[in-house]
């Protein structure tokens, strides 16, 4: 689509559908933190990257011909690096509320955007998000499991990895392929863990529906809303829109789980957010510029 096509268009469809996939996200956060009991963090961390590796290879059917060494070995870092990520969020899962542990691990993007910045000005994003983690403890660390915390920590980190490592697949293999083969890896990766974690459970017909139903609300249907959402938003629109995922989560864990936050934990969430659209942007414009204009 031409950038006049795009200009053109009305964005309100995309918004939608970046918030829909949002809140499918959250979602199946949900319904997996509820199957912890019978599955375990990691057992649903299986269930998710094999069910969503199952159903990208029979929508995108990937050919294995055409590619170096190298495009193989950042499938298998990418792969790795999911089945890291989404471990470490789960087990975040177990010990935090969903808001708390979605908000930490927004911090792994919002750290590359102050970075790619590079401005003074991103410092003061960075400051704001720092007062918002603080505010996020409540008034005292205490409050938050530590290992919960870490793990969070760990996710974030992956998360900044993640963005990295699916840059450079997607611009050596065409559509999603590289993505459906970097899940299959984290799936296999992840089959060790998650059956030490849920053992028999993963037999059980009602773990497997469910389990299936978190792949498809967590992996398939906000990647497939995404997709078409940036054939009409600019990047950068859609990256504020992502910043969105805590409060969601957040509202998520209250309605499903029943997890209830201090007005001050609210208020870190809201600082977060509010520094990590101020780093987008501002990453957005040193990128732009960065490009010459065009005559």
């Amino acid at each position: 689509m031409t950038p006049a096509g795009r200009a053109g268009a009305s964005p309100l469809p995309a918004v939608a559908l970046v918030v829909a996939g949002l809140v499918c996200q959250e979602v199946g956060a949900s319904i997996a933190v509820l199957l912890f009991p019978q599955a375990g963090p990691l057992g649903m961390v299986l269930l998710r990257l094999g069910f969503s590796a199952v159903i990208l290879l029979a929508v995108t059917r990937p050919g294995v011909r055409g590619h170096s060494r190298r495009d193989w070995a950042a499938v298998a870092v990418f792969g790795v690096v999911l089945a890291t990520m989404n471990g470490l969020f789960y087990l975040a899962l177990e010990r935090l509320p969903l808001g708390v542990t979605v908000t930490i691990e927004v911090l792994g993007p919002l750290t590359l955007s102050i970075i790619a910045a590079g401005r003074a000005r991103a410092f003061v994003w960075a400051g704001l998000a720092l007062a918002g983690v603080v505010a996020l403890a409540g008034g005292g660390w205490d409050r938050l499991d530590g290992l919960g915390v870490a793990f969070a920590l760990g996710a974030a980190a992956m998360w900044a990895l993640y963005i990295v490592s699916s840059a450079r697949v997607g611009a050596a293999f065409a559509k999603l392929d590289g993505l459906a083969w970097a899940m299959v890896i984290g799936a296999l990766v992840a089959v060790p863990f998650g059956l030490v974690d849920a053992g028999a459970a993963l037999l059980r017909p009602d773990v497997l529906a469910l389990g299936a139903a978190v792949a498809l609300l967590s992996s398939t249907l906000p990647y497939a809303f995404e997709l078409i959402a940036l054939r009409r938003l600019v990047a950068s629109a859609f990256a504020v829109l992502m910043s969105l995922a805590p409060a969601i989560a957040a509202l998520a864990g209250f309605v499903l789980l029943g997890q209830h936050l201090s007005w001050l934990e609210v208020a870190g969430i809201a600082l977060v957010i509010v520094a990590s659209v101020g780093a987008i942007r501002g990453a957005g414009r040193a990128a732009a510029g960065a490009v010459e204009p065009v005559a």
